[in-house]
């Protein structure tokens, strides 16, 4: 049985839909603990309405980054974790602690990448003209949203769109495609070799709007 331990900065919206996945299809699972940066990150609601353990560690009680890491490291093993899940987690995390998860660290990102790294990708797709964005789930590597792709998702950009409407249609796709890829990785399907994942048996890794 694989256990997860999912990191959040706020509703953790991403990691309520791999939880409520995971039961709907009663994957050999066990959700050891979810840690939370700011301490009044909303998910830590969730997480304890279901008996999950949950942790607050506040960056701004350490005097560095890799002061940081490091308890949220010490908190991650306590707990257990053969899968570390980025739910909006609002870090910058260290080489150090990427390399200690590496190939088992997944997060999600709200782009289709490598296009828009980084932060305001809905403000920059609107304001390159782009028809089409969507959702990233990727391993995390020591380069911000640099990672192996696992899958993507495309959303449509509508003529009327502001951010927040096209904000609120990936996050839709992204409550999809991040429990697909954990299950993928639960399930021993995932390959990693170099900058590449692949799905064995072979699945769609990229999946267009209708």
């Amino acid at each position: 049985m694989h256990s997860i331990v999912s990191l959040i900065s706020g509703r953790g919206s991403n990691f309520e839909a791999i939880y409520k996945a995971a039961k709907a299809k009663s994957w050999d699972v066990r959700f050891t603990g979810l840690i939370a940066n700011q301490p009044e990150a909303k998910g830590l609601e969730f997480a304890k309405s279901v008996g999950i353990p949950i942790a607050v560690i506040d960056h701004r009680d350490y005097p560095s980054r890799e002061a940081f890491d490091e308890a949220l490291m010490q908190q991650i093993d306590a707990f257990g974790a053969d899968l570390v899940v980025l739910a909006g987690f609002m870090r910058i995390l260290t080489p150090g602690f990427i390399e200690h998860y590496e190939g088992r660290m997944m997060n999600i990102h709200p782009s289709l990448l490598p296009r828009f790294p980084g932060l305001h990708t809905h403000e920059r797709a609107l304001g390159a003209g782009d028809r089409v964005h969507g959702a990233t789930v990727h391993f995390v590597s020591a380069g911000v949203d640099e990672g192996p792709i696992i899958c993507q998702s495309e959303v449509p950009v509508l003529p009327t769109d502001t951010p927040s409407d096209l904000a609120a249609r990936v996050l839709k796709t992204e409550h999809q495609i991040y429990p697909l890829a954990v299950e993928w990785f639960i399930n021993g399907r995932l390959h990693l070799a170099g900058n590449r994942v692949s799905v064995d048996p072979p699945e769609l890794q990229y999946i267009p709007f209708p």
